[in-house]
């Protein structure tokens, strides 16, 4: 049986201890979560199913956004758009891919990265007019 992409990636966060922990951002009555990590990290058959690159110089964005005014805090589909670039300045623009699992909606894109590489992420993120956010995070990536 094929594990679900949350699952796989849980499971990837438990098995790699503090070092990469999933994060959280509270916005009003919205929290988001994201992780980045090299998208080896997934099992070649998750990466089959959701049509992921499994590769050492690629990196694996996952945000998902939840609504906590909302009974059992349901996630929500958003408008989802961003950029990373490297510290020489590289800007590649992330295309997401939104990714539907029973109630469960995720964002999933891909950045190319090198070895001891530091990206920085600035993610775009709506919801009608209840929510327009701008997410920025840092994550350094290593080929293994």
């Amino acid at each position: 049986m094929i594990r679900t992409l949350f699952c796989a990636l849980a499971l990837t966060l438990l098995s790699m201890g503090n070092a990469a922990a999933e994060q959280k951002q509270s916005v009003g009555n919205f929290d988001i979560h994201y992780v980045a990590l090299g998208s080896t990290f997934i099992t070649p058959s998750i990466a089959k199913t959701y049509g992921i690159k499994r590769s050492s110089y690629t990196g694996l964005i996952n945000i998902s956004v939840l609504d906590t005014s909302a009974e059992g805090t349901p996630a929500i589909p958003v408008e989802i758009s961003g950029i990373a670039n490297n510290l020489l300045d590289a800007r590649v623009e992330l295309t997401f891919k939104e990714i539907h699992e029973g109630e469960a909606i995720y964002y999933i894109a891909e950045v190319p990265y090198r070895d001891d590489q530091e990206i920085n992420f600035q993610i775009a993120i709506k919801y009608g007019n209840k929510l327009n956010t701008q997410l920025k995070f840092k994550q350094k990536f290593y080929v293994d």
